[in-house]
């Protein structure tokens, strides 16, 4: 949709003429469309991509490590996943158009830089998506074991695809109400946790924090806990979403910062949460939870809501577990696509997966993104348990990788605005308690990548150090190999471009006529968003 000449009148008028692609309904730069509304990037900021990886892989992280680490593993993990989003929310503001970090680290940094930012980034989301449709293998599995794995697999993969190719208003729709499920969902958890807890459940003794006394706060030490690292990077991947659905928010402006507060509401509700509640009323040892012998995987709260005495209300936890599923491989699928979508248009990916439709809708990145779906059939032959640790273990390394680059790249933008005149003062958002902040998420997340693999050591197993550390040489090994053969150029910071890829808000401008009780309503409720 163009700018009326009245528009772009008003534009000149007010000191932005050039900038009327700035208004498009596509992005002229990467062929998306801007459909998101803010209330979108909020609950997709606040609820979004949670789904069994956090409901169902708790258990994993319980069964290895203990409520105690459990409870440290989300904290520490929180902590830096809030210093990751402080840098995303000053980059992502000021910077919203194409490419995502991905495309911040080809220019703060090197463009062999940003290609392996970008295929860590997009390992991280296949293996996601893959153990999604793992985990929906597994309820219906739970539920029925008349139609076989793969055709459950290729049930879901069509609906999804179809879904996907409705658009980006369509998925945006769908992410916010079943984001408003999830919370809602955990909400009533929690609540049944605390009469749990307290001996409100009739039939049943209270059992406060016994699972912590029997069978214990940690069943294997700092070993437990270095396990539960993994789990929680899992958990904790997609906070930083919202930087990729940037292009496609019509007002980033006012919807990046907010999504970005809601990020520490996320952390202390939801996963916190979880942690307080999942190790309070599950036992460690409890049966069904994930291991490498289990075909069937049972959520802490399907084993906590059995314990109770309610046998049959293991249904009611599928089915929510299921509705969480529908949010997680949408939101996976669309990632990923997106990942791949930038990656192809700046030559880092094959070129054809650069294309979208007229509608805004990058086709080839969906239909292959959710074809890297399928190896999530390793189940068939290892069981669920195993393959869900497989790939737990694919995804890890490669979120602390990318996490800690979006640290350095924070840094490095901030040390170039400094040294080509600017002031912090003049930032749209500042990141909290810089550089400290930066400094924390970037020596954390070098921590965290060399640390999780710790338990391979002793006794030593070849087979699960390579799996827990392929990933962890493979991103110098991408840096190097793009930089040898392209000849890229590290950036000094006086060289870095500060001024491309900023926009305004599409609701920035209206049309004459439109701008009386109505604008003055607007700048009201915008300056509402800005203070939540």
């Amino acid at each position: 949709m163009g700018l009326t000449t009245i528009q772009q009148e008003m534009l000149v008028s007010r000191g932005v003429e050039g900038d009327a692609e700035d208004f498009r309904a596509i992005d002229p730069r990467s062929g998306v469309k801007r459909g998101l509304k803010t209330r979108h990037l909020s609950m997709m900021a606040l609820a979004g991509i949670i789904g069994p990886g956090l409901l169902i892989g708790s258990g994993g992280a319980l069964s290895n490590g203990g409520p105690a680490a459990l409870l440290i593993g989300f904290g520490l993990v929180g902590i830096v996943a809030f210093s990751i989003m402080q840098s995303l929310g000053e980059l992502t503001t000021l910077y919203p158009s194409g490419g995502a970090f991905t495309e911040l680290a080809d220019r703060f940094v090197d463009k062999a830089f940003g290609f392996a930012v970008g295929w860590n980034y997009y390992i991280i989301w296949f293996a996601v998506l893959a153990n999604e449709y793992n985990t929906i293998s597994s309820i219906f599995e739970f539920w029925s074991d008349s139609i076989p794995l793969w055709g459950y697999f290729l049930i879901f993969w069509f609906a999804f695809l179809g879904f996907q190719l409705l658009g980006i208003e369509a998925f945006g729709e769908a992410e916010f109400w079943l984001a408003l499920l999830k919370l809602l969902g955990l909400l009533a958890y929690f609540l049944f946790s605390l009469a749990y807890m307290c001996g409100g459940v009739k039939g049943q003794p209270a059992v406060g924090f016994r699972y912590w006394h029997r069978p214990g706060a940690f069943t294997d030490g700092f070993r437990g806990v270095a396990t539960v690292f993994v789990f929680c990077s899992t958990f904790y991947a997609g906070v930083e979403s919202v930087a990729v659905a940037a292009t496609e928010t019509k007002n980033p402006g006012v919807a990046i910062p907010l999504a970005i507060r809601q990020v520490f509401w996320r952390i202390i509700f939801v996963y916190m949460g979880s942690a307080i509640f999942f190790g309070a009323t599950c036992p460690a040892n409890a049966e069904g939870l994930i291991s490498g012998q289990s075909r069937v995987l049972k959520s802490p709260m399907t084993v906590a809501i059995q314990n109770a005495g309610w046998v049959a209300g293991s249904n009611l936890v599928n089915a929510f577990i299921f509705v969480t599923c529908l949010s997680a491989v949408n939101s996976s699928i669309y990632i990923g696509s997106r990942t791949l979508l930038y990656m192809a248009q700046d030559r880092k990916a094959p070129q054809f997966l650069g294309w979208t439709n007229a509608r805004g809708i990058p086709v080839p990145a969906i239909v292959l993104t959710n074809l890297c779906g399928a190896i999530s059939m390793m189940n068939v032959s290892t069981g669920a348990g195993q393959a869900y640790e497989y790939i737990v273990n694919l995804s890890g390394v490669s979120t602390f990788l990318v996490w800690g680059s979006i640290s350095f790249i924070h840094i490095r933008f901030r040390n170039a605005w400094v040294a080509q005149g600017h002031s912090p003062q003049e930032l749209p958002y500042k990141s909290l308690w810089y550089p400290w902040n930066a400094y924390l998420g970037l020596f954390a997340n070098v921590f965290l990548a060399i640390v999780q693999g710790w338990t391979t050591l002793s006794p030593f197993t070849a087979g699960s150090f390579v799996d827990a550390y392929i990933l962890l040489p493979m991103f110098p090994l991408l840096f190097l190999g793009y930089k040898v053969i392209y000849r890229t150029h590290f950036w000094q910071l006086t060289e870095i471009n500060l001024d491309s890829g900023r926009r305004r808000d599409l609701d920035d401008v209206e049309p004459v006529g439109e701008e009386s009780s109505s604008s003055n309503l607007k700048r009201s409720w915008q300056y509402f968003l800005r203070q939540v």
